[in-house]
């Protein structure tokens, strides 16, 4: 199988979960196939080119910040250096009565619908993944059913990835200079990342085998890649994938939708019964993921938070 196995979700075998497993020993990345998001596809891609197309007062109008982290956003920082790149961040609430902060902008017509449907798909799926990832792993198919019965902190975002620098040129004074890629390396700080992308390509992930290699575009699959906490849960028998994106060809731009499924804000993260001695002290998610996100804003002149602030010494 490729190095990027793709997985179809309604025929599991044990072929599949070992393609499964030697991919989240190297790299972290599979793609899934009959995910059940097909539907949602074209709308999703409409009202996201509608959205980062438009106006930017629109956009502006949903600008995110420090004390209301969702909404629109377009001089993020990864690894302190400025990603070429323009976000809409976004959560929605499975209750009826469900309140939320969410600033949503008045065009395009739809847009909260189509995102809302994406968001709860995207969840319930997430639960599916982490069921296949456990039995792959070779431990208990519910084992990490508890960190997300109850709540999650879980996360969405529509990417858009033009050639030219998304920050028009009066709004960069006192902003980092733009890096030298769309997205710089990084793993993500969650459990694991479903991700819809279109076909122009540019997604890479670093293999402790082969170095940088791509997670191609293929029509009708979902890419899955695993995050910090599953590193963690499984004692570092699977790898947080580190990737990034490169540069986008003079004329062309990338659409992304990823779906960050994270626990909820009461969870503690420490290695399952089953793997070994513990390399892992135990630690409260939502301190990681609040070290996580500080440096998105600002270059605080170090890098974010890792799980290897946790690691126990040898």
């Amino acid at each position: 199988m490729s190095a990027v196995p793709t997985i179809d979700l309604e025929a599991l075998d044990g072929a599949a979960l070992s393609a499964i497993d030697i991919a989240c020993r190297d790299h972290g990345f599979f793609l899934l196939a009959n995910h059940g998001l097909e539907d949602q596809v074209d709308e999703l891609w409409r009202v996201t080119r509608a959205f980062f197309h438009g106006s930017r007062a629109n956009k502006e109008s949903v600008l995110r910040r420090a004390d209301n982290p969702m909404g629109y956003y377009d001089r993020e920082l990864t690894k302190r250096k400025r990603d070429g790149k323009e976000v809409f961040d976004f959560y929605a609430t499975r209750s009826p009565s469900g309140t939320t902060r969410m600033p949503w902008p008045a065009e395009p017509q739809g847009f909260e619908e189509v995102l809302t449907r994406y968001f709860l798909a995207g969840s319930d799926l997430s639960r599916r993944v982490m069921r296949v990832l456990c039995r792959a792993a070779g431990t208990a198919e519910a084992a990490l059913d508890a960190p997300f019965a109850e709540r999650e902190t879980s996360i969405a975002r529509l990417n858009h990835y033009p050639s030219s620098d998304p920050l028009p040129e009066a709004l960069r004074e006192g902003v980092p200079a733009l890096g030298d890629m769309a997205l710089h390396h990084h793993t993500d700080q969650g459990a694991v990342t479903l991700l819809l992308q279109d076909q122009v390509g540019g997604l890479q992930a670093h293999s402790s085998e082969d170095g940088w290699i791509d997670v191609p575009p293929e029509p009708g699959t979902l890419v899955v890649n695993i995050g910090d906490l599953v590193q963690v849960w499984t004692n570092g028998r699977y790898k947080a994938a580190l990737h990034r994106v490169t540069p986008m060809r003079e004329g062309s731009e990338r659409y992304s939708a990823p779906f960050f499924f994270q626990p909820g804000p009461e969870a503690t993260i420490e290695p399952l019964p089953g793997f070994g001695a513990p390399r892992y002290r135990p630690f409260p998610w939502i301190e990681y993921i609040s070290g996580r996100i500080n440096d998105n804003y600002a270059d605080l002149g170090e890098d974010d938070i890792q799980v290897e602030r946790y690691r126990i010494a040898s």
